[in-house]
């Protein structure tokens, strides 16, 4: 999955897009300006080779909305949490609102995923996840974040679950390097509870995080083996489809260049990586993957991921 610069597509971005290894755009606020561009964009860019690229934007609600002006504001999903103190009933349908609404807006310009819901737990440590959480508590975080799921699927888009197995307990921000969490595998597992809650229900997609779990492996779970192949799909039987954080930010740069990273997640299990905002280092990536055989398993489980028809009413 990459990314472009502008707000329109260069005959660079056609070529990289049409490459067969590529099967997704992800967008940024910089590739916005007002409605009506946004829409030429995306119609340019599913219309580049079939079958069409995934296209998806970090659209979460709060600090993280890619697209303002001319969209509704979504709140931080904290106000979710708080409101729940006052009625659970409220939240509960707060929660599906605005999953529904991030679902019609996006889906309108032809958008598949949001990269939402937000699952790791507030445990007030981490700046970076903070009020991106919907809670601090287990249950009130799994019910909240069932119910956004829920509007997005009413509005024909599938949800990811992120970051896997939860960044809400280290200070670093995996952005710029390498967060670290040292505590013992039942407080992971505490926190690997909405994960697992949503993934047994049928969550079609999670997003691994760029932190190492010392009490697992020494490799961060974006690159494990042991959690991707051994937890997630061989211990728990997940048959979602699992994207790498991005391979570009500075958690992953301990394992290697660009290239060895995208091989390690891809030999890790990962079925999408997403290298963005450095363009010469996805060509780089391209060209070290030339060889690689597409997943036909992993082909299947993204497949999943297209947004569907929604009923009219």
């Amino acid at each position: 999955m990459l990314d472009i610069a502008g707000q329109e597509l260069t005959a660079e971005d056609r070529e990289v897009i049409a490459h067969p290894l590529v099967g997704g755009v992800l967008l940024f606020t910089r590739n916005y300006r007002d409605p009506e561009q946004l829409k030429r964009l995306c119609d340019d860019i599913l219309a580049i080779k079939k079958p069409r690229p995934l296209l998806a934007v970090d659209h979460e609600g709060g600090r993280v909305q890619r697209f303002r002006v001319g969209f509704s504001r979504i709140p931080a999903m904290r106000t979710l949490g708080k409101l729940y103190e006052e009625s659970p009933t409220k939240a509960h349908e707060e929660a599906r609102r605005c999953g529904e609404l991030i679902g019609q807006e996006l889906g309108a310009f032809g958008f598949d995923l949001p990269f939402a819901p937000v699952l790791d737990r507030d445990c007030e440590v981490s700046q970076i996840i903070g009020d991106r959480a919907f809670a601090s508590e287990t249950g009130v975080l799994i019910e909240l974040a069932r119910s956004f799921w829920q509007g997005l699927n009413a509005a024909g888009l599938s949800a990811t679950g992120k970051h896997f197995p939860g960044h809400g307990a280290v200070t670093a921000d995996s952005h710029v390097e390498l967060p670290v969490d040292r505590r013992q595998l039942p407080a992971l597992e505490a926190d690997m509870q909405p994960f697992k809650a949503l993934m047994d229900e049928g969550l079609e997609s999670i997003m691994m995080a760029h932190v190492r779990y010392t009490a697992v492996d020494a490799t961060p779970a974006s690159l494990s083996e042991k959690w991707i192949r051994g937890i997630v799909r061989r211990q728990w039987k997940y048959n979602g489809a699992i994207f790498c954080d991005d391979l570009s930010m500075g958690g992953a740069a301990v394992a290697g260049t660009l290239e060895e990273r995208a091989k390690l997640a891809l030999e890790a299990g990962c079925d999408m990586i997403p290298v963005c905002n450095d363009r010469n280092g996805a060509l780089r990536v391209l060209e070290a993957l030339r060889d690689h055989k597409p997943n036909r398993l992993s082909s299947a489980r993204l497949k999943r991921l297209y947004r569907r028809p929604v009923a009219t009413p």
